[in-house]
């Protein structure tokens, strides 16, 4: 079977909505949804949320996924894009953990 590894990119600063990934919707963070939606699936091996927000590892962790670095606060700019924050995630696990997943998902929060 194949390592599949799910990765939720989850930054604290937003500017037309602030907090949104763990804004309350329906009594549960929005984020908790992805999460939980993520973990129900058996293609899944790996769900990790990738973030630079204390709060927002917290509240991931709760829910289940993994957070296994905190991401670094030049990568949680308005103008970065997914793919070097990837890379940073795919180089911490190599380096932490030895894992190398053959395909990543991108699962958003919101």
């Amino acid at each position: 079977m194949k390592k599949v590894l799910g990765i939720i990119p989850a930054r604290g600063q937003s500017k037309r909505i602030p907090r949104k990934n763990i804004k309350n919707l329906l009594g549960k963070p929005l984020i908790a949804y992805t999460i939980e939606e993520a973990l129900k699936s058996e293609l899944l091996d790996r769900l990790i949320v990738s973030t630079e927000d204390h709060e927002i590892s917290i509240i991931a962790k709760k829910y289940g996924a993994e957070v296994p670095f905190m991401r670094p606060a030049d990568l949680a700019e308005d103008n970065v894009a997914d793919q070097p924050v990837f890379i940073h995630a795919l180089k911490a696990l190599k380096k932490l953990d030895d894992y190398e997943p053959e395909i990543v998902l991108n699962l958003r929060p919101t």
